[in-house]
């Protein structure tokens, strides 16, 4: 599974977020709170969602702990931030480089793909993990927890010093 380099543009996001740990993992609720509102986001831009996870620190892979919290959002890409609606919140992903791993299967079988991304890609690169925020990408070819759903993990990198 070899990764495709991009820059990603800085990107105003809009939505809802939640603190979590993998080991308290709120990711169902925190969708189920935001799907319903979605359309309140009036200046949405494209269809894709974005599933974002905001670490402490760049080393959260490397000092991985199941209980170690993170900030994780559900949003949507916004053409201009004007306008925000009453309990969601806007989140800036800054410009840079990202590693994008393209994923086909069952998201609640997705754990192997991020134990080669972290454990085996990761450190052989020439890349380490940058701090800005890790992204999955979901587009039309989304089918949550269907055989054939696909969608985007966009690691944000840089090179290794």
């Amino acid at each position: 599974m070899t990764p495709r380099i991009e820059i990603f543009p800085e990107t105003v996001l809009i939505g809802m977020s939640l603190t979590m740990s993998f080991a308290e993992n709120k990711t169902v609720q925190l969708w189920q709170s935001f799907m319903p509102r979605r359309s309140e986001i009036k200046n949405a831009r494209g269809v894709e969602l974005f599933s974002v996870d905001v670490y402490n620190d760049s080393n959260f892979y490397q000092k991985f702990s199941p209980v170690k919290q993170f900030e994780k959002w559900a949003a949507v890409a916004v053409s201009i931030n004007k306008r925000v609606p009453d309990g969601m919140k806007s989140l800036l992903i800054p410009k840079g480089e990202y590693a994008v791993f393209h994923y086909k299967g069952k998201p609640s079988e997705a754990q192997p793909t991020f134990q080669y991304i972290f454990g085996k890609w990761l450190p052989e690169s020439k890349y380490q993990m940058a701090d800005r925020p890790f992204m999955a990408i979901m587009n039309e070819k989304y089918l949550g927890e269907h055989p054939d759903s696909e969608e985007e993990f966009w690691v944000p990198i840089i090179p290794k010093s």
